[in-house]
């Protein structure tokens, strides 16, 4: 990469940038699975078939953030995914957003969301949708997603009652939603 890049420029990930040897994969798999408890282990094929199916696969920097989030069309097996797909006819699943610990409080959560949004509304999707952890609980989430005009809209308890998430929708249909709330909590 050049090293005058913007840090925090939103960049996609794209398929052929996993294959290995990829610093990339091992970059997004370190930030991913050193969070896994909240997001979920991956493994590089997993990771590249993620990628592939995704509506939005981006990341900042090195990868000191990134995003994968996919439609209702996607070749996905998560059960949160398959909660909403049951339930809703078109939607954008955020699977997995993370921000490296050296670069939390930079609002770069908040940036990936507002392209998600930016991207989501272009495609005449209206409801992005996503799930955070209630037990083991995730208040940082909780607050950040609260923030972004998130609301609660079910619940689960998923992998043999070792997780229970709670689901959460948020409407993008006006520009005012683009803007992406006010406080933030990364």
């Amino acid at each position: 990469m050049v090293a005058s890049m913007n840090k925090t420029e939103v960049m996609r990930i794209l398929v052929a940038d996993l294959t290995p040897p990829s610093p990339l994969a091992d970059a997004l798999l370190a930030l991913n699975n050193a969070h896994a408890q909240e997001l979920s282990w991956l493994t590089p094929e997993r990771l590249s078939h993620m990628a592939g199916q995704a509506f939005c696969a981006r990341r900042i920097g090195e990868v000191d953030a990134f995003l994968l989030a996919f439609d209702q069309g996607a070749d996905y097996d998560s059960p949160n995914f398959l909660w909403f797909r049951e339930r809703y006819a078109r939607f954008v699943y955020v699977d997995r957003i993370v921000v490296a610990e050296s670069a939390r409080g930079r609002g770069l959560a908040r940036l990936l969301y507002r392209d998600l949004f930016a991207e989501a509304a272009q495609a005449g999707h209206v409801d992005v949708v996503c799930e955070v952890n209630s037990n083991p609980p995730n208040p940082a989430s909780d607050a950040f997603h609260a923030a972004l005009g998130f609301s609660e809209v079910g619940s689960a308890s998923i992998h043999d009652g070792r997780k229970t998430v709670h689901y959460l929708l948020r409407r993008i249909a006006d520009q005012a939603a683009l803007a992406g709330g006010s406080a933030s909590t990364e």
